[in-house]
């Protein structure tokens, strides 16, 4: 199985290609900048830079909405491949081919002038910063595992 889910905000604004012919199609290149999940010994937070690569209605999306910081949620696959550069000398690449994208916040949040066509989450005052609800006092013997 090649299944790759990504949360992270584009680094640049997505470079959108046609293919030529009869039916063209759109082709989407981007970067997205996937902070790692967990810090080593107080270091700062460690950050991945993922090229994608998106065909179809998702480059089209992507043409509209796909802007330099602008959050997203990707899910696909991965594809390595190899060219041979100017040089002659062989270039390995390895790329997420997008099969899914989502807004992962809110336009107010990001501060990007793009519009979703998704509702902003409901903010919540017992959320915690983490992402992760607040659990309410007194509610220890109401939940099944203790």
């Amino acid at each position: 199985m090649n299944k790759v889910i990504l949360m992270g905000r584009i680094t640049r604004d997505a470079e959108i290609r046609y293919t030529q012919g009869e039916k063209s199609t759109a082709i989407a290149r981007f970067s997205l900048a996937v902070d790692r999940r967990f810090k080593k010994d107080n270091d700062e937070q460690n950050t991945d830079f993922i090229s994608c690569i998106a065909f179809g209605k998702i480059a089209e999306f992507l043409e509209k909405f796909g802007r330099k910081g602008t959050k997203f949620v990707v899910d696909g696959r991965i594809q390595t491949g190899s060219y041979n550069n100017k040089d002659g000398q062989k270039v390995y690449t390895t790329d997420v081919v997008v099969e899914n994208i989502e807004f992962a916040e809110s336009k107010n949040s990001s501060g990007s002038g793009g519009s979703t066509n998704q509702p902003a989450p409901a903010p919540s005052s017992s959320s915690a910063g983490d992402g992760f609800m607040n659990i309410p006092d007194g509610i220890d013997e109401e939940l099944p595992f203790n």
